[in-house]
C-alpha cells in the first residue's frame, strides 16, 4: 500500500499504530458486507500505511488474531490506538438497577461476559441475555427491545417498546445525544441497530483486556485513564463511530473494508497533526457530573465532538 505523508510531526505523537474493528453481531460465520472487519495502520514520523485489513469469519477468529497482532505490535515497542466500533457503555443508572455496587463499567463489562455464550461458529445467547437483563431491570420487556426471532417471550419484544418516561433508564447516552446519529444501545436488531454489537462486543474486548499479555500495557478509555490522554499505556481501547467519516473510495472493496481504513488512517493523520489528544477530552462542554457519568459508565466515542473530518481530501490507492 501506498504511504501518505503529512507535515512533519511533533515530537508529542501519541501512538506509532491505529487500529479499527467494525464489529459484527452475526449468528453465523460470514464474511463481506456487514462482518467483521479490522484495519492496521502503521506510522513512522510523518508517513502513514495501511499494513493489514482483515476480514475474520467469526468473532472467535478475529479475537485470536487481533490479540495476536497486538500482542507482536507491542513486542516491537509500538504505541497502539485501537478502537471498536460500539458503545462500550450503558446509559447512566444501569448498572445501579441491576444491584452492581462499586465500578459500574467494571461490573458490567464482568456481568455480560459471563452472561454471554458465544462460540466458534458464532453462535450466540444474546438475545436470551438481552431478556433477562430487561426482567431484572424492571419486570417487563424494557428497555431492550428486537428479538430476531419469530416467537413470543415475556421480556422482550420482536419490534418496539414502550416509550421511555422519567423514571426509565435513558434511552441515549450523553454521547450519543451529541452525536445525534448514533443508535440507542437498547436496540438489538433492525436498521442501524447496535444493541446486539453491545452485547457480543465487550465481553470480547474485555477479554482482551485482561489477557495476560496485554492486561499489564492496556487500559479502556475513558473508564481507566479518564477524559483524558493517558501515557501509561502503551495500548489503548476506544470507542469510535466510523460513520462519523465519508469512507475513501476503494472501488473494489466494500464500505465496511472502506470504513475501517479511512477511521484508522484519520486517526493517524489527527495525531501526526497533533490534533489527536484534544480529542481524549472528549466534550469540553460536559459539567463535572456528566465527566463522572462518562468516565464511570456511559464511555464516550472518541471524536464524537471535535474531529474534522479530512477523508475526503485524498484519494485512496
Amino acid at each position: 500500500m501506498a504511504a501518505i505523508k503529512l507535515a512533519p510531526p511533533s515530537d508529542a505523537c501519541l501512538f506509532d499504530a491505529y487500529m479499527v474493528v467494525d464489529w459484527s453481531a452475526a449468528s453465523t460465520p460470514r464474511r463481506g458486507a456487514d462482518s467483521i472487519w479490522w484495519a492496521l495502520i502503521q506510522r513512522t514520523g510523518a508517513t502513514f500505511a495501511m499494513v493489514k485489513r482483515e476480514n475474520a469469519p467469526t468473532r472467535e477468529a478475529a479475537t485470536h488474531d487481533i490479540i495476536e497482532q497486538l500482542c507482536d505490535l507491542l513486542s516491537d515497542g509500538q504505541r497502539i490506538l485501537a478502537g471498536f466500533d460500539f458503545p462500550f457503555g450503558y446509559p447512566a443508572g444501569t448498572a445501579a438497577r441491576l444491584g452492581m455496587p462499586g465500578s459500574p463499567w467494571r461490573h458490567m463489562w464482568q456481568e455480560l461476559s459471563d452472561l454471554l455464550d458465544d462460540t466458534e461458529d458464532n453462535a450466540n445467547n444474546r438475545i436470551d441475555v438481552a431478556e433477562a437483563l430487561n426482567e431484572r431491570l424492571g419486570g417487563e420487556a424494557f428497555p431492550f427491545w428486537g428479538n430476531v426471532r419469530e416467537e413470543t417471550r415475556p421480556y422482550i419484544l420482536r419490534r418496539g417498546r414502550r416509550p421511555h418516561d422519567a423514571q426509565d433508564l435513558a434511552q441515549w447516552r450523553l454521547c450519543d445525544q451529541r452525536g445525534k446519529t448514533t443508535s440507542t444501545v437498547w436496540q438489538l436488531a433492525g436498521n442501524g441497530s447496535v444493541g446486539s454489537q453491545v452485547l457480543t462486543g465487550i465481553p470480547r474486548v474485555w477479554r482482551m483486556r485482561t489477557d495476560p499479555r496485554l492486561a499489564m500495557e492496556s487500559h479502556i478509555w475513558p473508564f481507566e485513564t479518564g477524559l483524558a490522554h493517558d501515557p501509561r499505556p502503551r495500548l489503548v481501547f476506544a470507542e469510535v463511530y466510523p460513520s462519523l467519516l465519508t469512507p475513501n473510495p476503494e472501488p473494489s472493496q466494500v464500505k465496511d473494508a472502506r470504513q475501517v481504513r479511512t477511521t484508522a488512517e484519520h486517526f493517524a493523520a489527527l495525531d501526526i497533526a497533533g490534533e489527536l489528544e484534544i480529542l481524549f477530552q472528549g466534550d469540553p462542554g460536559l459539567n463535572e457530573a456528566e465527566r463522572a457519568i462518562v468516565e464511570r459508565e456511559e464511555a464516550w466515542i472518541l471524536g464524537v465532538t471535535g474531529m474534522r473530518d479530512t477523508s475526503a481530501t485524498r484519494e485512496t490507492p
